[in-house]
């Protein structure tokens, strides 16, 4: 997960603004009342499981769907009325929807010929955007003799070529391997800082959002159950949904409530500490960076202990017993 300091974002004039917007599809109720404000120039997420709302939010800001109640504001400006072609906004799909038959260049410059774009114009801004994305060289190619990380690249020229004053990305990296994927999600992010654009990006994948975004709302049946930048989601999330979506938690019982504590704010002991949970040892997992720890302790849910590998690990093995801790400060209120 991304370690560095969240950028702070002003709200007090939103690019877009969703105002109590609700969508459904017969008796199913895919965006619920939702009221959300997204700042010009900010990174930002809609993380949820599959069927949370999260693609119907994007789609309803695209113009491919019409909301049933509430205003989407652009700018201050309700775009209900507009189809997506007049929308200042490009969308980039998870399947990228690279048109087979024109070359690289041409693809990236569909939309600008679409919109009469001075052919001259049009060329130089289709070079630009080739540097931008590192594809210099590579004009004449056709989608089928790219790789994925290519043909990633390209859609994404394709979308920033005409200007958007926001741009929707919806999964575009789901189709690349783990290590493409994490390189441009870092890739996707320079980018995005250097145009200055609006990006909103919609995905399942915690990391991810936790890797690009300013802020990050997680979704749960059609509502936002949380919003905030990353730091402030993972460590002060606002209910037990959201600790437990947005990555690993231990959760214990206090009241009506619960408390959570990461596990790489947990302890471990291959021998007794005073105060410390006894247990006994039933998995362990190696990540290179790190080695997680499932500790089986009662009758309760087992513990998970997340413990980097900054020296000798530990003697344990599955089986033995071992014993978790830890610091009062690590744990968090959660509402239910």
């Amino acid at each position: 997960m991304d370690a560095r300091s969240d950028r702070p974002v002003s709200l007090a004039a939103p690019l877009v603004r969703f105002e109590s917007v609700t969508k459904r599809f017969g008796d199913v109720v895919a965006v619920d009342g939702v009221s959300l404000d997204i700042a010009e120039g900010e990174f930002f997420a809609l993380l949820g499981p599959s069927g949370c709302g999260k693609t119907t939010l994007m789609r309803l800001l695209a113009g491919f769907a019409v909301p049933d109640e509430g205003r989407i504001l652009l700018n201050g400006e309700d775009i209900a009325g507009l189809p997506p072609h007049r929308r200042p906004s490009s969308m980039m799909f998870q399947t990228y929807a690279l048109f087979p038959h024109l070359n690289v260049e041409k693809n990236i410059g569909f939309g600008l010929k679409q919109q009469g774009w001075e052919k001259a114009r049009a060329a130089e801004r289709v070079e630009e955007m080739l540097s931008l994305v590192r594809l210099q060289g590579l004009n004449r190619r056709k989608p089928g003799e790219l790789s994925g990380g290519q043909a990633q690249r390209v859609a994404l020229a394709r979308a920033l070529a005409p200007g958007p004053k926001i741009l929707l990305l919806d999964e575009p990296l789901a189709a690349l391997d783990r290590k493409l994927r994490e390189e441009t999600q870092l890739e996707l992010k320079a980018i995005q800082r250097r145009l200055g654009v609006t990006f909103m990006i919609v995905t399942h994948d915690q990391d991810e959002a936790m890797v690009v975004a300013d802020r990050i709302a997680v979704m749960k049946d059609g509502q936002i159950a949380q919003v905030g930048p990353p730091r402030e989601v993972y460590e002060r999330p606002a209910s037990r949904y959201v600790a437990e979506f947005l990555g690993e938690a231990n959760l214990f019982p206090d009241g009506s409530g619960w408390r959570l504590v990461r596990p790489e704010k947990m302890t471990l002991s291959a021998t007794p500490v005073a105060g410390a949970t006894a247990g006994e040892v039933a998995q362990i997992a190696y990540f290179g960076d790190r080695t997680r720890y499932v500790v089986r302790a009662g009758a309760g849910r087992p513990l998970l202990v997340s413990r980097a590998n900054l020296g000798p690990p530990l003697p344990l093995a599955v089986g033995d017993s071992a014993w978790v801790s830890y610091a009062p400060d690590a744990a968090v209120a959660l509402g239910s």
